[in-house]
């Protein structure tokens, strides 16, 4: 990645403590210690990975289901 191009970051500021808050409960959950400097550089990154990947599924799964809610959403509707 190029230095000083950064695409990780949080667009709704409001969102950025849930958002942390919401990475502690999945490593929690995924049996993955924590670190409690908040530094996650010196876990592997197999175990980062799959919090990362842990969180955006469910973040999906919140939006299918949000959508679904609200019926169809396309062109036209």
């Amino acid at each position: 990645m190029a230095q000083g191009s950064q695409s990780n970051r949080v667009l709704v500021r409001e969102a950025a403590q849930f958002l942390d808050q919401f990475k502690y409960e999945v490593a929690h959950e995924l049996g993955i210690t924590p670190p409690a400097d908040g530094y996650w550089g010196d876990l592997p990154a197999r175990q980062c990975g799959a919090v990362g990947g842990q969180m955006v599924r469910r973040m999906i799964e919140l939006a299918e289901q949000q959508l679904a809610g609200r019926g169809r959403v396309g062109p036209g509707r």
